[in-house]
């Protein structure tokens, strides 16, 4: 079983790193992107025999309180059986 993790900085924080790539993006043509937020991507394996609703726990407390800053950054995650 396999946990995918995106952490990305809450809606009310600043994303430089996001503006500075749209920017760029902008200036090499790609009009059609209005904006960018940068993040990041982990990828849990877990061990077998785990059931699904011990793998959302461990998941969900793993992202809170090792993966992200609660303060400026917000996670969603999907599990892969």
């Amino acid at each position: 079983m396999k946990a995918h993790v995106y952490v990305t900085l809450k809606s009310s924080v600043l994303d430089p790193q996001g503006q500075t790539i749209h920017n760029a993006l902008r200036k090499i043509g790609y009009a059609t992107v209005e904006g960018v937020r940068q993040g990041k991507y982990f990828v849990l394996n877990l061990a077998g025999g785990v059931t699904s609703e011990e793998a959302r726990a461990a998941v969900e407390k793993i992202a809170r309180e090792v993966l992200t800053n609660p303060v400026i950054e917000e996670f969603t995650y999907r599990i892969e059986e």
